[in-house]
């Protein structure tokens, strides 16, 4: 993932090459998207909508066009057919990793203030973020090579919360980070929904996260797309078709 795709997914509000006009009730709408690298079409007459306060789990094997669908839906990549946000989105971006040389004489804190200005956050607002992904003062004021990935991780998710964008969009969220580190993520989503009524779109291959937090499910593979509530997306019958191979999983019906 490019930097100034991130920058870009953080701006004030919608990139100029995405559409408004979205209902009230629908935080999202994405009718008849698709994206071609030449002869390849990762994602083809994809359509599907989200109301406000929605969690998306995309899900499917490699190569599927997860990340893809992200990035078009950021305006970072051509596409066909239209992606319409609700008029004024912000959003935060948690990319799963970061085309960034790690060498360069920057610390996290030198990031997380220039994203601060950006969004005309409060001084203040940086240590609540940083408490709020677990990841301590001193090291967010370290260069940012010394970090370890789950820390760069814990960095960019800080990057993203700041401002308090109502729309996250995390490609595999709980990635390179330890086990107490996802746990407290996880909790993070909870309140974000729960607190702030976030949308929130994620891409993981931990089902058990999908299954602990989405609303709807976007399945992609093998060409196909399924949309829908967990229960009928998340079957044996439909991940088999996704994936190519016997998938279980257990659904929680909680949501």
């Amino acid at each position: 993932m490019e930097v100034s795709d991130v920058i870009s997914a953080q701006s004030a509000g919608i990139p100029t090459s995405l559409g408004t006009g979205v209902t009230m009730d629908r935080a999202l709408e994405v009718d008849h998207l698709g994206v071609r690298f030449g002869n390849v079409q990762p994602l083809h007459d994809l359509s599907f909508s989200l109301p406000p306060g929605a969690t998306l789990a995309v899900i499917g094997p490699n190569g599927s066009g997860k990340t893809v669908l992200f990035r078009a839906l950021i305006g970072a990549l051509p596409h066909e057919g239209t992606v319409r946000w609700a008029a004024g989105t912000r959003f935060g971006y948690v990319p799963q990793k970061l085309d960034l040389e790690r060498d360069l004489p920057l610390s996290g804190l030198d990031l997380l203030r220039a994203r601060a200005g950006l969004a005309r956050a409060a001084p203040t607002e940086l240590q609540r973020t940083l408490t709020r992904v677990g990841l301590p003062w001193e090291r967010a004021a370290a260069p940012i090579g010394a970090l370890s990935g789950g820390q760069f991780h814990l960095l960019l998710f800080a990057f993203a919360l700041i401002g308090d964008p109502p729309v996250l969009l995390l490609d595999e969220p709980t990635g390179g980070v330890d086990e107490p580190g996802q746990e407290r993520l996880q909790e993070l989503l909870r309140q974000l929904r729960a607190e702030q009524r976030a949308t929130i779109l994620l891409i993981s291959h931990e089902l058990s996260l999908v299954t602990g937090h989405a609303t709807h499910v976007l399945c992609l593979g093998r060409g196909r797309a399924w949309f829908g509530p967990p229960g009928e997306v998340l079957t044996s019958e439909t991940l088999q078709q996704a994936f190519g191979a016997p998938v279980s999983v257990h659904v929680h019906r909680d949501h």
